[in-house]
């Protein structure tokens, strides 16, 4: 009796532990460094959400908090290493439109769902994307662009950041729903591509706010509308497609903290907290202001809907594009 009463005690020790262990593991998430995948490369605006955002986070994680840029494969890359890490639940995703909404579609067989895959914790803002020319063109807003694009004699070419990028399909669904006749150029990142509008060897492309703030505050480009619903602080006199009667054209470049499935319950309740902690600081939102982005409180729950309103809407005009990786 006494043995069996002392392996019954050990026993109930045991089990106690293995509950007290799981539990206290999601409770003391973070235990260990963060880390936040980019999916792009250093210096665009998904990047410079991260880093805007990583270090005040850590203060509020009690964690050093690591950006680790993970370009390719059409943003799959990176979203994949997230995915690899799984069971770890220390290894988020910079989640954005172009992950999740757009380079899934890109592929006969997708790589992993972006919905049932992840769980996306925390939104972070949205970044418009814009329609630009160089001064050279003839036009000044949406309907002189409209009638220089139809007034060619030729097929008019339209650049973006790559192909199957934000850019290129915003650019179809324009294409598509005014009946343009217009070629997409993918380029390798907004640099090149701005180098090509420099040198007169392109017009018109279409482009995240965040990186063509510098270029149309100088002058050497001409935004003509943004594709977003909301007024941008850092460019207040830029009209929105929504005031020139082209809604069907809102595509917002999202940024939010998604991690993958299964993340338990206390550590994403943590992660949003202190995301939201960090949005409520004036001096963060007005930084993030100044690279195009528009912030807005969303619970996870909201947040996950958003997502899957965006892949909904996105999915028609990613497999029209014609764009494949």
């Amino acid at each position: 009796m006494i043995e069996r009463r002392r392996l019954l005690e050990l026993g109930l020790v045991a089990g106690a532990t293995l509950v007290w262990g799981r539990e206290g593991l999601a409770q003391a998430w973070p235990s260990r460094p963060v880390k936040i995948v980019v999916t792009f490369p250093p210096g665009g605006a998904s990047d410079a959400a991260a880093r805007v955002i990583s270090g005040p986070l850590q203060e509020k994680l009690g964690q050093t908090v690591i950006v680790d840029n993970k370009p390719g494969g059409g943003t799959t890359i990176g979203a994949n290493a997230v995915l690899a890490a799984k069971d770890d639940f220390h290894t988020l995703m910079l989640s954005n439109s172009a992950p999740i909404s757009i380079a899934p579609y890109l592929f006969d067989k997708p790589p992993y769902d972006p919905l049932k895959d992840f769980t996306h914790v925390a939104y972070i803002g949205s970044v418009a994307n814009a329609f630009v020319v160089r001064p050279a063109v003839p036009a000044k807003d949406m309907k002189e662009l409209i009638a220089w694009i139809k007034g060619q004699n030729k097929t008019v070419p339209f650049g973006s950041g790559g192909q199957g990028s934000i850019g290129h399909i915003i650019g179809e669904m324009f294409k598509a729903e005014l009946g343009l006749n217009m070629e997409h150029i993918g380029y390798r990142g907004a640099a090149p591509m701005f180098q090509d509008m420099m040198a007169d060897q392109l017009d018109f492309a279409v482009v995240t706010l965040t990186e063509v703030l510098p270029l149309a505050k100088d002058g050497k480009l001409r935004m003509i509308a943004l594709t977003s619903t909301q007024k941008a602080p850092s460019a207040p006199d830029v009209p929105l497609v929504t005031e020139l009667g082209y809604t069907k054209l809102v595509a917002e470049n999202f940024v939010g903290l998604s991690a993958p499935a299964g993340m338990p319950a206390d550590a994403q309740a943590r992660l949003h907290k202190a995301t939201a902690e960090v949005l409520s600081n004036p001096k963060i939102v007005e930084r993030l202001g100044e690279l195009g982005f528009v912030t807005k409180p969303m619970t996870s729950a909201e947040f996950t809907a958003f997502v899957a309103d965006q892949v909904k809407t996105f999915q028609a005009p990613v497999k029209a594009s014609g764009a494949k990786l």
